[in-house]
C-alpha cells in the first residue's frame, strides 16, 4: 500500500485553501483540485518514466479546476476586478499542457508552483472577500 506522505503533491496551497471553508463552491474547488492532484501525480509518474500518458487526464482535471474557480469566484469579479487572477490561472494552465506535451518535468514541475499559487490566491481572496477566514 502507498505511503500517503510520499506521494507527489501538487496542489498543497489550493486544497489547503479550500479546505478551510464549509460553503458548497470551496468544497467543489477543493474536489477539483483533489482529481486534479491526482491526476497530476499520475502524469508526473509517467513523464518521469519517459511516458506520455495521463497529458489528457490532467489537461481536463485543470479545465475543471479552473472552471470552478472562476465559479466560486463570481463571473462578474472573475472577468472586472479578477482579471489579472484569471490571466494567471489561464497562463499557468497553458505552461503545464506545453510541459506535458513537450516531457518536460522541470517546467512540468515549476508550472504547477505557479497555477497552485495563482489558484490558492482566488480561493483566499474570495473567502477574505465573503468574510471566511480564521483569524
Amino acid at each position: 500500500m502507498p505511503n500517503p506522505a510520499r506521494e507527489p503533491t501538487f496542489l498543497p496551497l489550493t486544497t489547503a485553501a479550500a479546505g478551510n471553508a464549509d460553503d458548497d463552491g470551496a468544497r467543489t474547488v477543493r474536489d477539483r483540485a483533489e482529481a486534479a492532484d491526482r491526476a497530476a501525480a499520475d502524469c508526473w509518474l509517467s513523464l518521469v518514466a519517459g511516458c506520455t500518458s495521463g497529458g489528457q487526464v490532467l489537461v481536463g482535471r485543470l479545465r475543471d479546476l479552473s472552471e470552478a474557480t472562476s465559479s466560486y469566484a463570481g463571473a462578474r469579479w472573475w472577468h472586472a476586478a479578477g482579471s489579472v487572477h484569471r490571466r494567471r490561472v489561464a497562463e499557468a494552465e497553458h505552461r503545464i499542457d506545453d510541459a506535458v506535451r513537450e516531457g518536460d518535468g522541470a517546467e512540468f514541475a515549476e508550472a504547477f508552483v505557479g497555477y497552485d499559487q495563482a489558484v490558492a490566491s482566488v480561493v483566499v481572496h474570495v473567502q477574505n472577500r465573503l468574510g471566511k477566514l480564521s483569524r
